[in-house]
């Protein structure tokens, strides 16, 4: 497959150097050479470091249930009106929630009262995470790209999230619980960009997008085990979601800790190249090891090694500044994280939504998780064989229409309104799954995993309106959410044709060395329109 399907490939030979120079070599061909593309080792820790996406999922979604207003029945015929839309208009005592009896609720609605509180206080949980995930990235950006490095702040994050998620099962309050709710999501920020980030530096330019995807899948098997634990937990307390989704997590950072790898990359770009060879020598095959030597690395210089590390060091906002310092790379990133914001509101805000559909919950949310799989296949699939823009555009236009045509009601559109909402998703998703690995291919080395953290805040900024947009369309007959949720990632995905096509090219380490590259393509376009 990795011949098949190249997310970087060498379709582009690295830039020569002048006659009579030693020859010029890229730090992808450098690393390739001492470790190969993809060994065992390389697997392994490309697998241990995808694996926080599982736990990810679960923490970005567990609201969907915990959340949710739990069923309820009538205890008094005289005075309440079977499947009525408003509880707050049912006497007191007349009704009852269907769950256990035995001091145990199944939602934080039913434990603290909230069926009739105000839509403000009914989202302020799911509302403070997004919260959370947006200064956390604010604030966590540019750490693995300046002082903290890729695995450190995976190792980091990954235990706030744990620990915060931990204590959210001891929650006393809905102010308490919302409290905590924003810390796990300033925790997790920048889970999802370390692990894709740090997982795709380790392998050779064929595997990235195989690399890639597997971490997208993990995140769809932790969102699909949501249900799963869910439904075993059924008639439980909320707060046991909590537990049994936080102590996996505590255990899988202590595997982190010791057992992952720093980037290579990282290390050379900051100037610590001992460090760098004794990782790759950790991960290289043993007959590779002779060849693992300073001396091999300054006996040909490679594109980008007049990169100064120390100005990557003047504080940890430089890297967002040398992405706003050109003008090249900050419309970029504006484009990117346009399109972004509408991916994010359809992909956070249909699983919220469900609820609102006259569908079971647990096979709604399962679904959802499901259609992450095929999506992360076909995002891998239009990688290897289209071009980044077009199958882009294609798939926002897909997740739009057909998150318009779930706002129809009467039949036969209510039948296949549960189908209207899996296309929208599906779509969603596999935009989500290309534009992360196209945003990896359009920045280099230096700031590529501050860039990766922005799109990502783009995306949890789309995904903060989607409660609010959720409790209006309750009352709108979904107008204010999936015809919102539609019209929004339509427009926004328009914006990916001011981004450059990147398929059959090689990413770069240095800004330097991208200014190259684009200074090749546009003798390359002159000399053709020329010819």
């Amino acid at each position: 497959m990795a011949d098949d399907t190249p997310l970087l490939s060498d379709h582009q030979p690295p830039p020569t150097a002048a006659p009579g120079e030693k020859p010029l070599r890229t730090m992808d061909s450098m690393i390739e050479l001492c470790i190969g593309e993809f060994g065992r080792a390389q697997f392994a820790q490309a697998a241990l470091v995808s694996l926080s996406w599982f736990f990810d999922a679960q923490q970005t979604f567990i609201s969907v249930f915990t959340d949710s207003e739990p069923l309820w029945h009538c205890t008094d015929p005289a005075r309440c009106t079977p499947g009525a839309a408003d509880l707050c208009g049912i006497p007191d005592g007349s009704w009852s929630w269907d769950e256990n009896t035995a001091g145990r609720h199944t939602s934080v609605v039913s434990e603290w009262g909230l069926q009739c509180a105000t839509p403000f206080i009914r989202g302020l949980p799911a509302s403070s995470f997004f919260a959370g995930c947006l200064l956390g990235g604010l604030i966590l950006a540019t750490l693995a790209d300046s002082s903290l490095g890729r695995r450190n702040l995976l190792f980091h994050t990954c235990f706030g999230m744990a620990i915060t998620s931990l204590l959210t099962a001891f929650s006393t309050s809905i102010w308490a619980y919302a409290a905590l709710r924003f810390m796990c999501g300033f925790g997790r920020a920048a889970i999802g960009t370390c692990a894709l980030v740090l997982s795709t530096e380790l392998v050779g330019r064929r595997w990235r997008g195989p690399v890639g995807m597997v971490g997208f899948i993990l995140f769809s098997l932790g969102f699909l085990s949501l249900p799963a634990i869910a439904y075993a937990n059924r008639g439980g307390s909320w707060r046991v979601l909590y537990l049994w989704t936080s102590v996996p997590t505590l255990f899988y950072c202590v595997l982190v800790y010791f057992l992952v790898y720093e980037s290579p990359r990282w290390l050379f770009v900051k100037g610590r190249k001992e460090e760098a060879i004794q990782t790759l020598k950790s991960i290289a095959p043993p007959e590779k090891h002779s060849r693992l030597t300073s001396s091999f690395f300054s006996s040909a210089p490679f594109l980008g090694s007049d990169f100064d590390p120390s100005a990557a060091d003047v504080d940890i906002f430089s890297a967002m500044k040398l992405l706003l310092a050109r003008r090249w790379a900050l419309l970029r990133l504006s484009a990117v994280m346009v399109v972004s914001f509408g991916t994010g509101m359809v992909y956070y805000g249909m699983p919220l939504g469900l609820a609102n559909l006259s569908f079971n919950l647990y096979i709604g949310v399962a679904s959802n998780a499901l259609s992450e799989i095929p999506s992360a296949l076909a995002a891998l699939l239009f990688i290897a064989k289209l071009s980044r823009r077009l199958s882009l555009l294609a798939m926002t236009t897909v997740s739009a229409v057909f998150s318009a045509l779930c706002i129809l009601r009467g039949e036969p559109w209510g039948r296949l309104q549960m189908w209207f909402e899996l296309v929208s998703f599906f779509g969603g998703c596999t935009a989500l799954n290309m534009l992360l690995i196209y945003t990896l291919e359009l920045f280099p080395t230096c700031v590529r995993n501050s860039a990766v953290s922005m799109v990502r805040q783009a995306l949890v900024l789309g995904g903060a309106f989607s409660p609010f947009l959720v409790a209006a369309g309750r009352t709108s007959g979904g107008a204010l959410s999936y015809g919102v949720f539609g019209a929004v990632i339509g427009c926004c995905g328009l914006f990916v044709v001011c981004l450059p096509e990147t398929r059959g090219g090689t990413i770069s380490d240095t800004m330097e060395e991208e200014e190259l590259k684009m200074m090749g393509r546009s003798r390359m376009s002159g000399v053709a329109t020329l010819a």
